[in-house]
């Protein structure tokens, strides 16, 4: 599956893959791997602000609990320049969010992060519908 479904959800869809991403999030022990769900979350809520906003913030809260200052930094950045991207129509398409990732770089999630946006996806649907 690439990215392209993503861009096709509904608002409903979308937030309710986000909030299955989140709970992954939150059940991850390992630090990479409550990143990989995150990131997942990103291009899943990236396309609606408050999803983007509020996936940054915890973006920031793990990097600052962690002592990443330079991740902290850089999501803090990020949430300063989400509502003018909002604005300009600037957000760009499968970007994981991360401080090591240029704000305007569109680009395929990582493979790991594709699987947990697939399983996430696939794992929303609502049994007789198309979705």
């Amino acid at each position: 599956m690439t990215n392209a479904p993503v861009l096709a959800l509904t608002p409903h869809e979308r937030t309710k893959v986000y909030g299955c991403l989140l709970r992954g999030a939150a059940r991850g022990e390992a630090e990479r791997e409550q990143w990989d769900w995150l990131m997942a979350a990103h291009v899943v809520g990236q396309h609606d602000a408050a999803l983007h906003f509020d996936c940054h913030r915890r973006m920031a809260r793990l990097a600052r609990d962690s002592g990443d200052w330079s991740e902290f930094a850089g999501q803090l950045l990020r949430i300063a320049l989400l509502p003018l991207g909002h604005l300009l129509g600037r957000v760009p398409e499968g970007n994981i969010g991360r401080a090591t990732v240029g704000v305007t770089r569109r680009m395929a999630p990582p493979e790991p992060v594709q699987v947990l946006i697939d399983w996430a996806v696939l794992g929303t649907r609502i049994p007789g519908t198309r979705w």
